[in-house]
């Protein structure tokens, strides 16, 4: 399977989450997605990936990312990458070691794609 396959069939499993599909961005944060413009957004995507889901251990996982307060936050809870433990659900990556690179860029091109989509709809 590609990763655009792949792509596509979690985007579709995640929209039939009841849980999942309730997350969108509001004005307020679609105008700061504008202000800032994707390449910044990407960065803070990569930069919480990096700090907040990537090490080892994580003290405080499965309540390290806040619910609301950034475009990127909302994000990581619509597509399941906000802990390890959905991580490992919904993307097949294990806990317990460190995030590789590839899979690091992975986790922010599904971010990355969902604020896409938000912008657009």
């Amino acid at each position: 399977m590609t990763e655009e396959e792949w792509m596509r069939q979690l985007f579709e499993r995640l929209l039939r989450s009841k849980f999942r599909s309730r997350f969108h961005l509001k004005d307020k944060e679609k105008e700061y997605v504008r202000e800032k413009g994707m390449e910044e957004i990407r960065a803070h995507a990569s930069e919480f990936i990096e700090r907040r889901i990537a090490p080892e251990k994580i003290p405080n996982d499965g309540k390290q990312t806040p619910m609301r307060g950034h475009p990127v936050f909302i994000a990581q809870h619509a597509t399941a990458t906000c802990c390890r433990g959905c991580i490992k659900k919904w993307h097949k990556i294990s806990p317990g070691r460190e995030l590789t690179f590839r899979q690091k860029e992975y986790l922010v091109n599904v971010i990355m794609r969902w604020i896409e989509q938000e912008m657009k709809g």
